[in-house]
């Protein structure tokens, strides 16, 4: 069976002990989503394609009268996690970033369009540098309960990532008020 990067999120988040598709939804919005997203509409289904290939495996867990199934790693599971970190596949990288795209088309806008384009931005990149950094002392706690150091690491990446975007944004918010925009 072919798994894509969200049946490996799945079965990263559920490396360490047992989690419903709503809990690996709201992991992955604390952590992940600053690098690899995944929505609902992609975790529920690849928890069940996880389950028919024997690589997760869900038990009832009700609450308030909802039906909830909380899934765990099978062994075969966690061979299939660990196979795929330590592969040598070559690695997939994207950047899709909306505001870096108008931005790349800002000469049809006027100087003061792209001035707004460029705050906008720095502004998304400090809310996302700020957020990250509430989420620190999680990690910091994982680093020091868990013996998990990767996710700070990760995190120290992202707020390296989103601090030279935001000193980027406020070099090219000088350039284009010196230059006009041309």
């Amino acid at each position: 069976m072919e798994l894509g990067k969200t049946a490996y999120v799945i079965l990263g988040m559920l490396r360490t002990r047992p989690h419903t598709g709503y809990e690996i939804k709201a992991i992955v919005d604390h952590s992940t989503r600053f690098f690899w997203a995944a929505s609902y509409g992609q975790i529920y289904p690849e928890l069940k394609r996880l389950e028919e290939a024997g690589l997760v495996e869900g038990d009832a867990e009700p609450q308030g009268g909802r039906r909830r199934r909380a899934f765990s790693l099978t062994a075969e599971g966690r061979r299939e996690l660990e196979d795929w970190l330590a592969s040598g596949e070559p690695l997939h990288s994207e950047l899709r970033h909306e505001g870096l795209l108008r931005f790349f088309f800002a000469d049809a806008v006027s100087t003061e369009d792209q001035l707004d384009l460029v705050r906008d931005m720095r502004e998304m990149h400090e809310r996302a540098r700020d957020e990250m950094r509430a989420i620190r002392p999680k990690a910091e706690e994982a680093r020091s309960e868990r013996a998990e150091q990767f996710p700070l690491r990760t995190l120290d990446f992202g707020l390296a990532y989103q601090d030279f975007i935001i000193d980027w944004c406020a070099r090219m918010e000088r350039e284009i008020q010196d230059s006009g925009g041309s």
